[in-house]
């Protein structure tokens, strides 16, 4: 039902900032949005969640360096990336719902942070 596309993924070296954009398309309501990844071998895991309201939460990993926004006009939301390091390399996948709901995840986007 609702599409995401994103983009703005790519590489870049330790230090540095990338913005990622999810643009909805479909029969959209204002639901929570986020940011999720995976690493190799790991776990896909939050990154970053803004709920209908605007509240957005972040894990502690990313705190203070990465930023959740959303334009509603666009159907977009965005993850804005700053001091990045290389822990940070994953696939990043942008998810429409709270996980668990009946929402829609994005194809992903690999970030790519080099030493």
């Amino acid at each position: 039902q609702v599409q995401l596309v994103e983009s703005g993924g790519g590489l870049v070296q330790a230090g540095g900032s990338l913005r990622l954009s999810c643009a909805a398309s479909g029969t959209i309501y204002l639901r929570t949005m986020g940011w999720y990844r995976q690493a190799p071998d790991k776990q896909r895991e939050l990154v970053a969640t803004l709920t209908s309201g605007g509240s957005p939460n972040y894990a502690d990993s990313v705190k203070g360096r990465f930023t959740i926004s959303r334009d509603s006009a666009k159907n977009t939301v965005y993850l804005q990336m700053n001091s990045l390091k290389p822990e940070d390399t994953a696939v990043y996948y942008c998810r429409y719902g709270v996980v668990g709901s009946s929402g829609s995840w994005g194809q992903g986007t690999q970030v790519t942070v080099s030493s």
